[in-house]
């Protein structure tokens, strides 16, 4: 876990695949990072595909290009063409899982969605969000329900600001 010192800006990491629920994670992870005066950091993670792998060549560009537009709409639908300065961005190859993480070692907080678009249509949680919630170096929110608006109300206390 992050240790800050004194008069250093708190760092929250969202975990983004382009699902509705990560868009809800960024979108708590605004709201969260606007109340507390935290820098947010975007990381989407490509794998190459399991399946027919070895059968067909991969353009490894192709997946890399699809993961860094996933941020870049997800930006878009958060902030519109007006993002935060202070905003960082990371696209890596790899396991979910183990980028974020990593990525948890110099971070206050991790932000997920609880479902992304693997996995089972049933599951409260996805294997990512599972994984990440035990083994993270910080505190992990794990991001259930619809998106919250960006910006509290104002004058609202943080806690009722963040539920919805």
């Amino acid at each position: 876990m992050n240790t800050m010192a004194v008069g250093e800006t708190p760092k929250i990491v969202v975990g983004l695949d382009g699902s509705e629920r990560s868009i809800a994670a960024l979108r708590r992870a605004a709201a969260l990072a606007d109340a507390l005066g935290a820098r947010l950091h975007l990381v989407a993670v490509w794998q190459y595909p399991s399946i027919g792998a070895g059968a067909y060549p991969v353009d490894a560009e192709l997946f890399e290009s699809w993961a860094r537009d996933s941020i870049g709409e997800a930006k878009t639908k958060v902030w519109g063409a007006t993002p935060p300065g202070s905003l960082t961005a990371l696209v890596r190859n790899g396991s979910p899982a183990r980028v974020l993480i990593e990525e948890s070692r110099d971070a206050d907080m991790l932000v997920v969605g609880s479902r992304g678009h693997g996995g089972f249509a049933g599951l409260m949680l996805g294997s990512v969000s599972m994984a990440v919630a035990e083994h993270a170096k910080c505190p992990v929110l794990v991001v259930h329900d619809a998106p919250v608006a960006a910006k509290p109300a104002e004058g609202a206390p943080v806690a009722a600001s963040a539920r919805h």
